[in-house]
């Protein structure tokens, strides 16, 4: 059987009456948009955008004049029904983010699930993504992987996360700032342990694009004393069956310790000395609630 690939143009012309469409915009390299994008942003009713500025030296670049509005995590709420009743009228819009695909932790997902609701349309125009570019670099699997995008910064929402990337057994891709990375690195030794293997990106397509395949202990010793720019994108390697085996090994040990009449701190002190790893790191391996049924 013979196949053949059928590149066509959209079915219609663009933009259509009544539809949303989600542009990707460059995140770096201002060369990295479709043509599609542009022809839709040079002809849509109104672009929606996180910051006008931002947006506005896009358009500028590529001499597009268009009328554009503010959509961002302080006004999305109360702009939504503004934009629903603009498509309801025939109006096309493009909702377009900083930089990258909109709705990857950026404001949007409310505004698409209303416009679900409504019986209209939304269409993707596909492009950049920092996740996908970093991943596909990282030199990690890439086949499957769980993005997480910004963590909380605090509370019980981040522990479930760290949690969850720590018990991952496939990639994980983090966002974060470069006031946070720090903490972010601390955080993942303390729950994933130091040897784990990361993957950090930044200035993705720009002229000093790096990708730096690591660990997160290197990676701390090389941020010690050094000032810190940029957004980074972390790739978190899965947890593979080795280390598997040996947590539930040194689990088991931990639990024997600690029916043996150790307290749950003495026993992960004493297995840190043996093992190599953190004590914190073995001290979190069970969780507070078994630590109690094991002493009662």
């Amino acid at each position: 059987m013979n196949y053949s690939l059928n590149l066509t143009s959209h079915r219609k012309e663009e933009p259509e009456k009544s539809v949303l469409y989600i542009v990707s915009t460059p995140i770096g390299n201002l060369e990295d948009i479709s043509i599609r994008a542009i022809n839709i942003l040079k002809k849509v009713s109104l672009i929606a955008c996180e910051d006008t500025r931002i947006t506005g030296k896009l358009l500028n670049h590529y001499k597009i004049s268009n009328k554009i509005i503010s959509f961002h995590k302080y006004n999305f709420k109360e702009k939504t029904p503004f934009l629903i009743e603009k498509l309801k009228n025939g109006a096309s819009i493009a909702l377009v983010s900083d930089a990258g695909t909109p709705l990857i932790s950026d404001p949007g997902e409310l505004l698409v699930r209303e416009i679900k609701k409504s019986a209209l349309d939304v269409i993707a125009i596909p492009g950049a993504c920092a996740a996908l570019s970093a991943i596909v670099c990282s030199g990690l699997p890439a086949s499957k992987f769980s993005f997480y995008g910004f963590l909380p910064r605090k509370g019980k929402e981040r522990e479930f996360y760290l949690e969850s990337i720590s018990k991952n057994i496939f990639s994980s891709i983090v966002y974060e700032s470069p006031k946070r990375i720090k903490k972010l690195l601390m955080d993942l030794k303390f729950h994933c342990n130091g040897d784990r293997e990361i993957s950090l990106a930044k200035e993705l397509t720009k002229k000093y694009e790096q990708n730096i395949f690591t660990t997160i202990d290197d990676t701390l010793k090389s941020f010690k004393n050094s000032q810190i720019k940029g957004e980074f994108t972390i790739i978190i390697s899965g947890i593979n069956k080795k280390e598997e085996v040996n947590n539930l090994e040194i689990k088991k040990d931990l639990i024997n310790l600690m029916k043996a009449g150790l307290s749950h701190a003495a026993a992960s002190n004493y297995l840190s000395k043996k093992t190599g790893k953190s004590k914190k790191y073995i001290y979190q391996l069970i969780l507070n609630n078994e630590s109690k049924l094991i002493c009662d």
